[in-house]
Protein backbone atom coordinates (compact mmCIF):
# COMPACT_ATOMS: atom_id res chain seq x y z
CA UNK A 1 0.00 0.00 0.00
CA UNK A 2 1.19 3.53 -0.69
CA UNK A 3 1.69 4.32 3.03
CA UNK A 4 3.64 7.57 2.64
CA UNK A 5 0.88 9.17 0.55
CA UNK A 6 -1.80 7.88 2.88
CA UNK A 7 -0.09 9.26 5.96
CA UNK A 8 -0.04 12.65 4.24
CA UNK A 9 -3.75 12.34 3.53
CA UNK A 10 -4.45 11.50 7.15
CA UNK A 11 -2.52 14.56 8.31
CA UNK A 12 -4.74 16.68 6.06
CA UNK A 13 -8.10 15.24 7.09
CA UNK A 14 -7.56 14.06 10.66
CA UNK A 15 -9.89 15.62 13.21
CA UNK A 16 -11.31 14.89 16.65
CA UNK A 17 -12.86 11.45 17.14
CA UNK A 18 -15.02 12.48 20.10
CA UNK A 19 -18.42 11.78 18.58
CA UNK A 20 -21.90 11.92 20.08
CA UNK A 21 -23.85 8.65 20.49
CA UNK A 22 -25.77 9.48 17.32
CA UNK A 23 -22.55 10.03 15.36
CA UNK A 24 -21.07 6.81 16.72
CA UNK A 25 -23.71 4.82 14.84
CA UNK A 26 -22.05 6.00 11.64
CA UNK A 27 -18.44 5.80 12.75
CA UNK A 28 -18.07 2.60 14.75
CA UNK A 29 -18.64 -1.11 14.31
CA UNK A 30 -17.90 -3.32 11.33
CA UNK A 31 -19.45 -3.74 7.91
CA UNK A 32 -18.70 -5.30 4.53
CA UNK A 33 -18.62 -3.17 1.40
CA UNK A 34 -18.63 -4.52 -2.15
CA UNK A 35 -16.23 -2.61 -4.40
CA UNK A 36 -15.95 -2.71 -8.17
CA UNK A 37 -12.30 -3.76 -8.46
CA UNK A 38 -11.75 -1.11 -11.15
CA UNK A 39 -11.74 1.44 -8.31
CA UNK A 40 -9.65 -0.49 -5.80
CA UNK A 41 -6.82 2.08 -5.42
CA UNK A 42 -9.02 5.07 -4.55
CA UNK A 43 -11.40 3.12 -2.27
CA UNK A 44 -8.44 1.53 -0.50
CA UNK A 45 -7.09 5.02 0.21
CA UNK A 46 -10.46 6.31 1.39
CA UNK A 47 -11.03 3.34 3.69
CA UNK A 48 -7.53 3.66 5.17
CA UNK A 49 -8.09 7.31 6.07
CA UNK A 50 -11.64 6.65 7.31
CA UNK A 51 -10.52 3.86 9.65
CA UNK A 52 -7.64 5.94 11.00
CA UNK A 53 -9.96 8.88 11.54
CA UNK A 54 -12.51 6.62 13.28
CA UNK A 55 -10.50 3.91 15.10
CA UNK A 56 -13.66 2.07 16.17
CA UNK A 57 -14.73 1.55 12.53
CA UNK A 58 -13.78 -1.48 10.45
CA UNK A 59 -14.55 -1.60 6.71
CA UNK A 60 -14.20 -5.03 5.13
CA UNK A 61 -13.74 -4.33 1.43
CA UNK A 62 -14.75 -7.10 -0.98
CA UNK A 63 -13.38 -6.50 -4.49
CA UNK A 64 -15.27 -8.08 -7.39
CA UNK A 65 -15.96 -7.50 -11.11
CA UNK A 66 -19.31 -5.77 -11.59
CA UNK A 67 -21.34 -8.85 -12.58
CA UNK A 68 -20.10 -10.90 -9.63
CA UNK A 69 -20.56 -7.93 -7.32
CA UNK A 70 -24.19 -7.49 -8.37
CA UNK A 71 -24.99 -11.14 -7.72
CA UNK A 72 -23.87 -10.70 -4.11
CA UNK A 73 -25.56 -7.33 -3.76
CA UNK A 74 -28.92 -8.62 -5.00
CA UNK A 75 -29.06 -11.70 -2.80
CA UNK A 76 -28.79 -9.53 0.33
CA UNK A 77 -25.33 -10.85 1.25
CA UNK A 78 -23.82 -7.34 1.48
CA UNK A 79 -25.93 -4.17 1.43
CA UNK A 80 -23.34 -1.53 0.49
CA UNK A 81 -21.58 -1.34 -2.87
CA UNK A 82 -19.31 1.00 -4.83
CA UNK A 83 -20.34 0.99 -8.50
CA UNK A 84 -19.96 2.97 -11.71
CA UNK A 85 -23.74 3.17 -12.13
CA UNK A 86 -26.97 3.34 -10.16
CA UNK A 87 -29.30 0.36 -9.88
CA UNK A 88 -31.66 -0.41 -12.74
CA UNK A 89 -35.41 -0.41 -12.07
CA UNK A 90 -35.47 -4.22 -11.93
CA UNK A 91 -32.50 -4.31 -9.55
CA UNK A 92 -34.05 -1.67 -7.33
CA UNK A 93 -37.20 -3.78 -6.92
CA UNK A 94 -35.23 -6.30 -4.86
CA UNK A 95 -34.77 -3.76 -2.05
CA UNK A 96 -37.95 -1.77 -2.62
CA UNK A 97 -40.03 -4.94 -2.09
CA UNK A 98 -38.42 -5.16 1.36
CA UNK A 99 -39.27 -1.52 2.14
CA UNK A 100 -35.57 -0.66 2.18
CA UNK A 101 -34.63 2.84 1.04
CA UNK A 102 -31.90 2.91 -1.61
CA UNK A 103 -29.40 5.71 -1.12
CA UNK A 104 -27.11 6.39 -4.10
CA UNK A 105 -24.35 8.94 -3.57
CA UNK A 106 -22.11 10.08 -6.43
CA UNK A 107 -18.66 10.96 -5.15
CA UNK A 108 -16.32 11.06 -8.17
CA UNK A 109 -15.94 10.90 -11.94
CA UNK A 110 -13.44 8.39 -13.31
CA UNK A 111 -11.57 8.45 -16.59
CA UNK A 112 -10.99 5.14 -18.36
CA UNK A 113 -7.42 5.17 -19.63
CA UNK A 114 -6.07 3.50 -22.75
CA UNK A 115 -2.48 2.45 -22.09
CA UNK A 116 0.35 1.07 -24.15
CA UNK A 117 4.10 0.45 -23.83
CA UNK A 118 6.47 3.38 -24.20
CA UNK A 119 8.06 1.47 -27.10
CA UNK A 120 4.82 1.67 -29.10
CA UNK A 121 5.18 4.47 -31.66
CA UNK A 122 1.49 5.36 -31.38
CA UNK A 123 0.60 7.80 -28.61
CA UNK A 124 -2.92 8.68 -29.78
CA UNK A 125 -6.10 7.00 -30.95
CA UNK A 126 -9.71 7.89 -31.68
CA UNK A 127 -13.10 6.84 -30.40
CA UNK A 128 -13.83 5.56 -33.90
CA UNK A 129 -10.83 3.23 -33.81
CA UNK A 130 -11.97 1.82 -30.47
CA UNK A 131 -15.53 1.31 -31.73
CA UNK A 132 -14.22 -0.38 -34.89
CA UNK A 133 -12.20 -2.97 -32.98
CA UNK A 134 -15.14 -3.65 -30.63
CA UNK A 135 -17.47 -4.11 -33.59
CA UNK A 136 -15.05 -6.49 -35.30
CA UNK A 137 -14.15 -4.01 -38.03
CA UNK A 138 -10.73 -3.10 -39.38
CA UNK A 139 -8.74 -1.02 -36.90
CA UNK A 140 -5.18 0.11 -36.29
CA UNK A 141 -5.53 -1.43 -32.83
CA UNK A 142 -4.83 -5.14 -33.19
CA UNK A 143 -5.05 -6.17 -29.53
CA UNK A 144 -7.38 -4.40 -27.09
CA UNK A 145 -7.00 -5.81 -23.57
CA UNK A 146 -9.68 -5.55 -20.85
CA UNK A 147 -9.53 -6.39 -17.16
CA UNK A 148 -12.32 -8.98 -16.94
CA UNK A 149 -15.19 -10.13 -19.13
CA UNK A 150 -17.58 -9.45 -16.21
CA UNK A 151 -16.26 -5.98 -15.44
CA UNK A 152 -17.97 -2.61 -15.54
CA UNK A 153 -15.32 -1.46 -18.02
CA UNK A 154 -16.32 -4.14 -20.53
CA UNK A 155 -20.00 -3.29 -20.02
CA UNK A 156 -19.26 0.40 -20.60
CA UNK A 157 -17.53 -0.18 -23.93
CA UNK A 158 -20.02 -2.80 -25.13
CA UNK A 159 -22.83 -0.32 -24.54
CA UNK A 160 -20.91 2.41 -26.33
CA UNK A 161 -20.20 0.15 -29.31
CA UNK A 162 -23.73 -1.25 -29.38
CA UNK A 163 -22.58 -4.88 -29.18
CA UNK A 164 -23.77 -7.71 -26.95
CA UNK A 165 -20.56 -9.76 -27.09
CA UNK A 166 -16.90 -9.01 -27.70
CA UNK A 167 -15.28 -10.10 -30.99
CA UNK A 168 -13.50 -13.45 -30.91
CA UNK A 169 -10.30 -11.86 -32.23
CA UNK A 170 -8.61 -8.57 -31.47
CA UNK A 171 -10.27 -8.08 -28.07
CA UNK A 172 -9.27 -10.03 -24.98
CA UNK A 173 -10.32 -10.03 -21.33
CA UNK A 174 -7.96 -11.11 -18.54
CA UNK A 175 -8.73 -11.26 -14.80
CA UNK A 176 -7.83 -7.87 -13.32
CA UNK A 177 -6.46 -4.39 -13.93
CA UNK A 178 -3.09 -5.57 -12.64
CA UNK A 179 -3.08 -8.30 -15.29
CA UNK A 180 -3.80 -5.70 -17.99
CA UNK A 181 -0.90 -3.53 -16.88
CA UNK A 182 1.49 -6.49 -16.82
CA UNK A 183 0.28 -7.77 -20.19
CA UNK A 184 0.71 -4.40 -21.92
CA UNK A 185 4.18 -4.12 -20.44
CA UNK A 186 5.14 -7.52 -21.83
CA UNK A 187 3.41 -7.02 -25.21
CA UNK A 188 4.35 -3.56 -26.57
CA UNK A 189 1.95 -3.71 -29.53
CA UNK A 190 -1.14 -4.05 -27.35
CA UNK A 191 -3.49 -1.42 -25.90
CA UNK A 192 -4.90 -1.93 -22.41
CA UNK A 193 -8.04 -0.50 -20.81
CA UNK A 194 -7.84 0.42 -17.09
CA UNK A 195 -9.26 2.93 -14.65
CA UNK A 196 -6.94 5.96 -14.66
CA UNK A 197 -6.44 5.62 -10.90
CA UNK A 198 -4.47 2.43 -11.53
CA UNK A 199 -1.92 4.51 -13.47
CA UNK A 200 -1.84 7.47 -11.09
CA UNK A 201 -1.66 5.43 -7.88
CA UNK A 202 -0.29 2.01 -8.79
CA UNK A 203 0.22 -0.72 -6.25
CA UNK A 204 3.79 -1.09 -5.03
CA UNK A 205 4.31 -4.17 -7.21
CA UNK A 206 3.34 -2.18 -10.33
CA UNK A 207 5.25 1.08 -9.81
CA UNK A 208 8.30 0.11 -11.87
CA UNK A 209 6.07 -1.26 -14.64
CA UNK A 210 3.73 1.73 -14.88
CA UNK A 211 6.62 4.15 -15.52
CA UNK A 212 7.38 2.18 -18.70
CA UNK A 213 3.84 2.64 -20.02
CA UNK A 214 2.04 5.66 -21.46
CA UNK A 215 -1.54 6.83 -21.58
CA UNK A 216 -2.93 7.45 -25.06
CA UNK A 217 -4.55 10.71 -26.06
CA UNK A 218 -8.05 10.17 -27.51
CA UNK A 219 -9.98 12.22 -30.09
CA UNK A 220 -13.77 12.07 -29.94
CA UNK A 221 -16.16 11.41 -32.80
CA UNK A 222 -16.66 14.27 -35.30
CA UNK A 223 -18.93 17.12 -34.16
CA UNK A 224 -18.68 16.08 -30.53
CA UNK A 225 -16.91 17.84 -27.67
CA UNK A 226 -13.28 16.74 -27.70
CA UNK A 227 -13.17 16.08 -31.47
CA UNK A 228 -10.75 18.96 -32.14
CA UNK A 229 -7.66 17.34 -30.58
CA UNK A 230 -6.33 14.33 -28.68
CA UNK A 231 -7.05 14.47 -24.96
CA UNK A 232 -5.80 12.44 -22.02
CA UNK A 233 -7.87 11.64 -18.89
CA UNK A 234 -6.61 14.52 -16.77
CA UNK A 235 -8.85 16.15 -14.15
CA UNK A 236 -9.17 19.27 -16.30
CA UNK A 237 -10.10 17.35 -19.46
CA UNK A 238 -12.64 15.25 -17.56
CA UNK A 239 -14.17 18.35 -15.95
CA UNK A 240 -14.49 20.12 -19.31
CA UNK A 241 -15.96 17.03 -21.01
CA UNK A 242 -13.09 16.84 -23.49
CA UNK A 243 -12.03 13.29 -22.65
CA UNK A 244 -14.62 10.87 -24.08
CA UNK A 245 -14.32 7.83 -21.78
CA UNK A 246 -15.64 8.82 -18.35
CA UNK A 247 -18.05 7.36 -15.78
CA UNK A 248 -19.52 8.40 -12.47
CA UNK A 249 -18.68 6.57 -9.24
CA UNK A 250 -21.43 5.89 -6.71
CA UNK A 251 -21.71 4.32 -3.30
CA UNK A 252 -25.07 2.52 -3.03
CA UNK A 253 -26.29 2.01 0.53
CA UNK A 254 -29.19 -0.38 1.15
CA UNK A 255 -28.63 -1.05 4.85
CA UNK A 256 -31.96 0.57 5.58
CA UNK A 257 -30.84 2.61 8.56
CA UNK A 258 -27.90 4.25 10.33
CA UNK A 259 -24.59 2.43 10.15
CA UNK A 260 -21.12 2.43 8.69
CA UNK A 261 -22.49 2.30 5.14
CA UNK A 262 -24.11 5.70 5.61
CA UNK A 263 -21.08 6.96 7.52
CA UNK A 264 -18.64 5.97 4.78
CA UNK A 265 -20.92 7.42 2.07
CA UNK A 266 -21.02 10.71 3.97
CA UNK A 267 -17.24 10.64 4.30
CA UNK A 268 -16.73 10.04 0.56
CA UNK A 269 -19.06 12.88 -0.40
CA UNK A 270 -17.83 15.22 2.32
CA UNK A 271 -14.96 17.68 2.25
CA UNK A 272 -12.37 15.17 3.50
CA UNK A 273 -13.30 12.43 1.05
CA UNK A 274 -13.50 14.89 -1.85
CA UNK A 275 -10.00 16.18 -1.08
CA UNK A 276 -8.68 12.62 -1.26
CA UNK A 277 -10.39 12.21 -4.64
CA UNK A 278 -8.82 15.47 -5.84
CA UNK A 279 -5.34 14.34 -4.79
CA UNK A 280 -5.82 10.94 -6.43
CA UNK A 281 -6.20 12.39 -9.93
CA UNK A 282 -9.88 11.54 -10.31
CA UNK A 283 -12.45 14.33 -10.51
CA UNK A 284 -14.38 14.96 -7.27
CA UNK A 285 -18.15 15.22 -7.46
CA UNK A 286 -17.66 18.74 -6.17
CA UNK A 287 -14.42 20.69 -5.97
CA UNK A 288 -13.48 21.25 -2.30
CA UNK A 289 -13.32 24.90 -1.26
CA UNK A 290 -9.95 26.53 -0.79
CA UNK A 291 -9.29 29.54 1.37
CA UNK A 292 -6.68 32.06 0.21
CA UNK A 293 -5.41 34.49 2.86
CA UNK A 294 -3.94 37.68 1.45
CA UNK A 295 -1.69 39.63 3.77
CA UNK A 296 -0.71 43.23 3.19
Amino acid sequence: MRRSKLILLISIVLFSCRNSPKEQAYTSGSTHILVDESFAPIIEDQAYVFENTYPKAKLNLVYKPENELMRLFLNDSIQVAVLSRVLTKDEAKFYESRKIKIRATRFAIDGIALITHQANVDSTTTVLEILNVLQGKSSKIKNLIFDNSNSSTVRYFKEMAGVRTLPTTGVYALKSNSDVINYVHENPGSVGVVGVNWMLQPDTSLVQIVVQLKVLGVKNMPNKLGSDAYYKPSQNNIALGLYPFTRSLYIINCQGGPGLGAGFASFLAGDRGQRIILKSGLLPDRIPSREVIIRK
